[in-house]
């Protein structure tokens, strides 16, 4: 009997000194397995149609912040690619022209997941299909509409748009459209329609009734608040941030933060520099410019602020964006050898605005974007590449697998179905 319980003591000495893998993994480890085991949906990147033909496309890791290869070395699951079309005149002549540039992009879309690399890549209509195709190993595309504008006054196009595989549009963008107010108006205090015209009433109503969920990243504040009033379904803000942390038109104050918490709806924090912290931005933004100018005139390159963007013609645009990230990375890399240079905005400073908003509204309201090749990207987080660096910094704050999973996508796909099954009710 002596040696039964000698053994029985050696026996609990041993099992009490083994440790779970997860008692033993590294802050990093933990951060790489949770990453790994999510859903990372990035709401918001923007596309040029020029990198999606035969020979240009994402299948390759070009100068853009986001294409295939990058997705891989980040761990970036999901891209909401972007039809987004610029604000023009509210004429037959601008919304036509508008049109052709938002069906260019859609097809653009389904060509990379159809045809350059369907193998890779596959387009999304439910959070069923996000799932699947993640489960197979493949990337995943969706797309958010960028603006109204191109639809013009007529309110078919929705479905049409709808089934071209749009699963979230926003009324207006910098500038009012035929359908709401732009945030823009701050500048001036210029309405058009004191919120949403009755067009844009209109829309809303079509957008519940196709299971489109309606994104409010930059209508006017009157104009987000008519559309909470009005939907039968939960809104999105693709990508805005705090207000409280960074005083800028395009983010949402508290009130807006409760609304869209008594919606249920869902925020998702955009990695863009100066909707994160103006001070910082602000100091790095006019140390940059000048870099940044030296840099496109080394290269021959036209470069444009963002304030004459409104201004540019569409080959200009495109010329500019074709560009963009390479005298972007140049400048970049002249700027971290410069010990002199301003500190940029950085992830830390994006999960601030996370943390602020879970604690203002809670964690089921709350999500990621980047707005990546449209303006977006921050220390840490410049590229699809770097997209682990978000997680880590939630696992350094102290989110748990459960969250880190809901603010990665699990609340946009939570809306996303409830705005679908809303439909539903209404056909």
């Amino acid at each position: 009997m002596k040696y039964f319980y000698l053994f029985l003591s050696i026996t609990l000495l041993i099992s009490c000194g083994e440790k779970k893998p997860e008692e033993t993994e590294t802050l990093e480890e933990k951060a790489q397995r949770i990453h790994d085991s999510v859903i990372t949906i990035d709401t918001h990147d923007d596309i040029n149609v020029q990198n999606f033909t035969d020979s240009i496309n994402y299948t390759q890791r070009l100068e853009t912040q986001i294409n295939i290869p990058k997705m891989e070395e980040g761990g970036l699951d999901v891209a909401w690619l972007i039809v987004y079309t610029g604000q023009d005149t509210l004429t037959a002549e601008g919304y036509a022209k508008a049109s052709e540039n938002a069906i260019s992009k859609f097809e653009a879309i389904h060509k990379l997941c159809e045809d350059i690399a369907p193998d890779q890549i596959e387009l999304a209509l439910t959070s069923g299909d996000v799932r699947r195709i993640v489960a197979a190993g493949k990337k995943v595309a969706m797309i958010g509409v960028e603006n109204a504008y191109p639809i013009g006054e007529d309110l078919s196009k929705i479905e049409e748009y709808h089934k071209r595989g749009a699963r979230y549009m926003s009324l207006s963008h910098n500038g009012h459209s035929q359908f709401s107010d732009s945030n823009t108006g701050e500048q001036d205090s210029v309405w058009m329609h004191n919120g949403l015209s009755d067009l844009g009433k209109e829309a809303v109503a079509e957008m519940n009734r196709v299971g489109m969920m309606i994104d409010v990243s930059h209508p006017s504040k009157e104009a987000m608040e008519q559309m909470v009033e009005l939907t039968k379904a939960p809104i999105i803000a693709s990508h805005s941030s705090a207000r409280a942390l960074c005083d800028h038109s395009r983010n949402l104050d508290d009130e807006q933060l409760m609304l869209m918490k008594e919606n249920g709806g869902v925020v998702q924090t955009v990695a863009f520099s100066s909707y994160l912290n103006t001070e910082k931005h602000e100091a790095r933004s006019a140390y940059m410019t000048e870099v940044y100018k030296k840099v496109a005139d080394s290269l021959d390159i036209a470069w444009y602020e963002r304030s004459q963007f409104s201004s540019l013609t569409d080959e200009q645009r495109e010329e500019f964006f074709a560009n963009y990230r390479k005298v972007m990375s140049i400048g970049e890399e002249r700027a971290e050898t410069d010990p002199n240079a301003p500190p940029a905005v950085n992830v830390s400073d994006f999960v601030d605005h996370i943390d602020y908003m879970v604690d203002l509204i809670g964690i089921e309201h709350v999500g990621i974007s980047s707005d990546f090749d449209g303006g977006g990207g921050i220390e840490g987080w410049s590229d699809a590449s770097e997209t682990f660096n978000v997680t880590l910094e939630l696992v350094k704050r102290g989110y748990t697998e459960e969250e880190i999973a809901k603010l990665w996508g699990g609340n946009l796909l939570r809306v996303l179905d409830e705005v679908q099954a809303v439909a539903k009710t209404l056909n």
